[in-house]
């Protein structure tokens, strides 16, 4: 799904699912809709590698997954490495309902068979969630997969296949990321399964949002343009190139360790739908603790600050410095740790904060019962709080 912004310049859409022309299936389809609602290596690791440049296209416009291709040992390079590393924890998915289908990215969690991916990539933007799902393994098996669990607010989802001997992606603390830090994304845009795309990370911390499924009256998840509801979720910036179909794949360091989960592109304007270097991942801290969660319970929990906050744009200059607090619940956590209307917060969990949206993908990243510092200005004077946060399921 797409959506412009306000200048009607920049289309924004999330990387996947990717839709092929023409889909056939002669499997009867499971029935159910659903509209997403939101809460408001090293060169050294090349051994091993087949030399072979073989593939052939699949029914549904994708090539087999195939080994990371080495031709000349000498001029093997990082990128290969890492590749070479994570590859094979990356698997292709094919997601279909009764009216539509879709491809899209997924990354191996456990050796069993559990698998990170977005939400938007298994409800197929929202269409259905009773989806009918196939995942293509690295080394070409293809395997059923049920649906564990999905998350609205941070377009994360699960699924299961039965299998044993899985090798799962290794984790990085991205809280320990760099901007200008090389990455590697790793998924199947268009469907072209194990496609390998360099770049750095452009930066960190970025808030996007996006909007839930009443906009418009069509379904699914799409980059807000400043009307209906909204969902804010932070993430790492990528000119990686990232296009349909990357969602719910790697973005992995020079090593092959997973810093994020593709997630969304920019791009330039009305029918382009190509990467312009300006790509999304959410961050892997985010990512495990979520996965993990949908793993044990089948859903997520998300933090409640109790607070309702505004951009603090009041100095003028079209720029906010902070989220401005203009009322707080009776009972909430802002309220219990001493958070006051009228305060600025400034800081939430050691990262500034410079919007109300800044602010609320912070909260929603955390767990509910999470234990963060917030700091605020009150009458030009910081103060520090430890505020022990909310569940956001309360709000439904």
């Amino acid at each position: 799904m797409s959506q412009f912004n306000r200048s009607g310049e920049s289309q924004f859409v999330f990387s996947s699912p990717y839709t092929p022309p023409v889909v056939e299936s002669k499997k009867p389809k499971r029935k159910g809709m659903l509209g997403i609602v939101a809460l408001a290596m090293s060169s050294a690791l090349v051994g091993g590698i087949i030399g072979s440049s073989a593939f052939t296209v699949t029914y549904f416009g994708a090539s087999q997954p195939a080994p990371v291709v080495v031709n000349n040992v000498e001029q093997v390079n990082w990128v290969t490495g890492a590749a070479s590393a994570a590859g094979p924890s990356v698997v292709t998915l094919f997601v279909q309902s009764e009216l539509s289908s879709g491809s899209g990215s997924g990354v191996i969690l456990t050796q069993d068979g559990f698998i990170v991916t977005n939400a938007h990539v298994v409800t197929l933007s929202g269409a259905t969630n009773n989806p009918e799902i196939s995942v293509k393994l690295w080394d070409g098996a293809v395997l059923p997969a049920e649906l564990v669990g999905y998350d609205t607010v941070y377009d994360l989802a699960v699924i299961k296949v039965d299998a044993a001997g899985l090798k799962p992606i290794k984790f990085a603390d991205s809280s320990t990321l760099n901007v200008g830090q090389n990455v590697v994304a790793i998924g199947a845009p268009l469907g072209l399964s194990s496609t390998v795309t360099e770049g750095i990370v452009s930066a960190l911390n970025r808030t996007i949002q996006v909007a839930s499924a009443e906009v418009n009256d069509e379904p699914g998840l799409r980059f807000w343009t400043g009307t209906g509801e909204s969902i804010s979720i932070k993430v790492i910036q990528t000119d990686a190139a990232i296009n349909p179909g990357n969602s719910g794949g790697a973005l992995v360091n020079e090593v092959g360790e997973l810093v994020g989960i593709n997630v969304a592109i920019a791009t330039a304007g009305r029918g382009e739908a190509g990467s312009i270097g300006v790509g999304f991942a959410i961050p892997s801290n985010t990512a495990d603790r979520i996965a993990k969660e949908i793993m044990q319970t089948g859903k997520a929990s998300h933090g409640l600050l109790g607070a309702m906050v505004r951009d603090n744009s009041g100095g003028g200059g079209g720029f906010s410095t902070g989220a401005l607090v203009d009322q707080v619940t009776d009972g909430g956590a802002a309220q219990r740790a001493g958070i006051q209307s009228g305060d600025v917060v400034v800081e939430f969990a050691n990262q500034p904060v410079n919007t109300a949206a800044d602010l609320t993908a912070m909260v929603r990243a955390q767990p509910a019962g999470a234990e963060v510092e917030v700091v605020v200005v009150r009458n030009g004077e910081r103060k520090i709080f430890a505020v022990t946060l909310g569940d956001a399921e309360d709000l439904n």
